[in-house]
């Protein structure tokens, strides 16, 4: 029986007690309030079972937020972008603020729309599955008993697979801008780059198509000159695999400054300064190539470096290596696919080098 008993003229406590379950105790304004929800709990233990809801009644999702990012993100091999995506959903006015079990796939909705007025629908998905992360292992590990709302809402349209490629001139004058520069007689420093790795990484990415993650993480015990290879222990699908370096590949990693060539970190920066260093870089040789034109006294083409990310080097290396690899089984190997479905997004020929191909 549930026991209700006033502790002053608008606080009713309630407390259940039944064996085999753990005391449950709510204080209400009203008795008719501390009644109806004593009843409703007592029917919830003779029907289902009791579910402990004080969790998710004490936890707001900002909390749940930051300790998930304290505590798990750390552990994962993406846990600086991880982290950025859950600090943008603490950004929101309204959803962090909100109880977990207030939490309702309404209000996720209305989150939903507000991003997608700033941001792309990629970059909300991603936001959406780090949120539903968080909430099944809250769910799993911290007794927060909730259903996850993130199941019931829509999701934006993905958007086309990507296939955008550099022309050769985007290309140089991208890696003008990648490139840093002396500094002036005066000491002072040109409009350039500081981080002396965005080159480097940029043409490696082209040269093997690993991505930002790997080449990030790529160690110097486990690159190997004289093989022509380079050893991933940990890639984002969870194989490990060796990719094989090109002569120019071998180029670039001889270049680099290094004191050891035998431990440590191959490119010793961050993902954060590495897209940020190329988003600079890009707006850069977009400046410089309008100058020109005017310069010159021709038209610029607005599409010049239009929509150009880090990743596209990806899908450029892919698409290079599938005219020297005619076995697809062997290109794979080489970019880390596991199925073909997926290596396709990644191998975009353009339509007049096909056009060659058929004479």
């Amino acid at each position: 029986m549930a026991q209700i008993e006033c502790r002053g003229p608008y606080q009713y406590r309630v407390r259940i007690r039944r064996k085999g379950y753990p005391t449950i105790c709510r204080t209400f304004d009203t008795k008719t309030a501390a009644e109806k929800w004593a009843r409703a709990t007592e029917h919830e233990i003779d029907v289902s079972g009791f579910i402990d809801r004080r969790g998710a009644d004490k936890t707001t999702l900002r909390a749940l937020l930051e300790q998930y990012r304290k505590e798990v993100t750390p552990t994962k091999r993406s846990a600086e972008m991880e982290s950025v995506k859950i600090m943008m959903i603490l950004r929101d006015p309204v959803l962090p603020n909100l109880k977990m079990s207030a939490l309702t796939s309404m209000h996720l909705s209305a989150w939903r729309d507000r991003r997608l007025s700033v941001v792309s629908g990629a970059t909300v998905n991603r936001e959406i599955d780090v949120l539903s992360a968080a909430i099944n292992h809250a769910r799993r590990e911290w007794g927060i008993h909730i259903e996850n709302p993130v199941e019931l809402i829509k999701r934006p349209v993905k958007a086309n697979a990507r296939d955008r490629r550099l022309t050769p001139e985007e290309e140089r004058y991208l890696t003008e801008a990648l490139t840093p520069v002396e500094r002036r007689t005066d000491g002072t420093f040109e409009k350039a780059p500081r981080n002396p790795w965005l080159a480097p990484l940029f043409h490696l990415a082209t040269a093997t198509a690993m991505r930002r993650g790997e080449l990030l993480a790529l160690q110097w015990q486990h690159v190997d000159l004289k093989r022509r290879t380079a050893h991933l222990p940990i890639t984002k699908n969870g194989d490990a695999r060796t990719v094989p370096l090109s002569t120019a590949a071998l180029k670039i990693l001889k270049s680099l400054p290094a004191e050891d060539r035998t431990s440590g970190s191959v490119f010793p920066t961050t993902a954060m300064a590495l897209r940020k260093g190329f988003t600079r870089a890009v707006e850069r040789a977009q400046a410089k190539y309008i100058e020109d034109c005017k310069t010159t006294r021709t038209k610029p083409n607005p599409m010049f470096l239009a929509d150009v990310h880090f990743h596209d080097t990806r899908h450029e290396a892919a698409t290079r290596m599938a005219e020297k690899l005619s076995n697809v089984l062997e290109l794979s190997a080489v970019t880390g696919h596991r199925d073909l479905k997926s290596l396709k997004r990644y191998y975009h020929p353009r339509a007049e080098d096909l056009a060659k191909k058929l004479d």
